[in-house]
C-alpha cells in the first residue's frame, strides 16, 4: 500500500490549502458558521468531490477526499462538513453538493435519549443513521429544545429531547457506507486540526523567552513538542491507510451488523479514528501547555481547536468506542 501522496494529490492539497487561507483566516473562522462559507465550498467542488463527474461532481476518491478534508481541519473550518459531503455523494440531500444546503447527521438515538447537535440553527436538513437505513428530518420539527449552550462561535452545540421520525431517503447499505466514509473523514479533519496545533505550539516555542532563552530550547518543551509531532505523523499513516482501503471494492451485503469481507476496512476506519482524535486531543492540550498562561486566554487560537476536538470526538465513535470495535475484530484466545 503506497501512502505518499500523488503529484495529483499534492496539487489538491496545495490548491485547497491556499483556497481557505485566502477566504477563510482565522478573523472569520471566528465568525462562526455562516452559510455563505458553505455555497464557497461548494463552489470549490468540496462537498462533490467523490460525485460522480456524470452527476456533476468531481469523481475522485476517498483518498482525495481524505486530503482535502485534512486541509479542511487545519483551517478549522466550521459547520457539518462532513454530512453535508456524504449527503451530496450518496444523493441523499439535493442541494447538498453546491452548499446551498446544509446537512447535519447524527445515529439514531434510543427512545428517550436527549439528542446534542451541533450548527441546529444553520441545518436545512437532519440524517438520522439507523440500522434500517438513514432517514431525513425537518430540523424545525425537532422536540424539546431544552438548552443552548454554544463552546465558542466555531462550536456551538444545542440539546434537544427527542428526534421525530423521517422520511426515508437511503438504506441500511448507504447507512453503513455512511459510518465508514463518515468516520474517516472526520478522522482526517481532526488529523489537520494536530497538524495545526502542533505548528502554532512550535512557532511560540521558537519566539517566547524565559530567563533569556526562548522556551523551546528547553528540553521538557523539546519532549512535549516532539510527542505531538510523532502522534501526527502516526495518526496521518493511518488516516491515509484507511483512505485507500475505502477505495478498494468491498462487500456491503446484509447483515448490516457484520458485512462480509468489511472487517479489514472497519478495522483501518477505527485505528484511523482512534489515532487522529487521540492525537487531535493531545496535541491540542499540549499546544494550550506549551503556551502557558496565554493558552487559556480567549485571543489564543488554540481553546477554538480543543473544544472542536472534544465535540468531533463523540462523531462517528469516539476514541474508546473505536478502540473497542479493534479489539473485537483480534483473536481471542480459546
Amino acid at each position: 500500500m503506497d501512502l505518499d501522496l500523488s503529484p495529483d494529490q499534492e496539487e489538491l492539497r496545495d490548491g485547497i490549502r491556499a483556497l481557505l487561507a485566502g477566504r477563510f483566516p482565522m478573523a472569520r473562522i471566528r465568525g462562526g458558521f455562516d452559510r455563505q462559507m458553505f455555497r464557497e465550498l461548494g463552489d470549490a467542488g468540496v462537498f462533490a468531490i467523490q460525485l460522480a463527474e456524470s452527476d456533476g461532481g468531481l469523481g475522485l476518491g476517498a483518498a482525495d477526499a481524505v486530503v482535502v478534508f485534512e486541509e479542511l481541519g487545519r483551517a478549522l473550518v466550521p459547520g457539518p462538513l462532513v454530512w453535508t459531503h456524504l449527503a451530496a455523494t450518496a444523493g441523499m440531500v439535493p442541494g447538498a453538493a453546491d452548499g446551498t444546503r446544509v446537512v447535519g447527521g447524527i445515529p439514531e438515538p434510543e427512545a428517550g435519549e436527549p439528542v446534542v447537535l451541533e450548527d441546529l440553527a444553520a441545518l436545512h436538513v437532519l440524517l438520522v443513521d439507523g440500522l434500517t437505513g438513514v432517514t431525513a428530518v425537518d430540523p424545525q420539527a425537532l422536540t424539546g429544545v431544552t438548552s443552548d449552550w454554544p463552546l465558542d462561535p466555531v462550536t456551538p452545540v444545542t440539546e434537544v429531547a427527542g428526534v421525530p421520525e423521517g422520511e426515508p431517503v437511503a438504506g441500511p447499505n448507504v447507512g453503513f457506507w455512511c459510518r465508514l466514509q463518515g468516520a474517516t473523514l472526520t478522522a482526517a479533519f481532526l488529523l489537520g486540526m494536530a497538524d495545526a496545533v502542533t505548528e502554532l505550539a512550535v512557532a511560540y516555542a521558537q519566539e517566547r523567552r524565559q530567563f533569556d532563552r526562548v522556551i523551546g530550547s528547553f528540553q521538557a518543551v523539546k519532549h512535549l513538542l516532539a510527542d505531538c509531532v510523532t502522534r501526527t505523523e502516526v495518526a496521518r499513516a493511518a488516516v491515509y491507510a484507511a483512505g485507500v482501503r475505502l477505495d478498494e471494492p468491498i462487500s456491503v451485503n446484509l447483515p448490516i451488523d457484520e458485512p462480509p469481507g468489511a472487517s479489514d476496512v472497519g478495522r483501518a476506519v477505527s485505528v484511523a479514528k482512534l489515532l487522529a482524535g487521540e492525537a487531535a486531543l493531545a496535541n491540542a492540550k499540549t499546544a494550550t501547555q506549551v503556551f502557558g498562561g496565554m493558552g487559556f486566554t480567549w485571543e489564543v487560537d488554540v481553546h477554538l481547536y480543543l473544544k472542536r476536538a472534544w465535540v468531533l470526538d463523540t462523531h462517528f465513535g469516539s476514541v474508546d468506542h473505536h478502540a473497542d470495535a479493534i479489539a473485537d475484530t483480534l483473536p481471542h484466545a480459546p
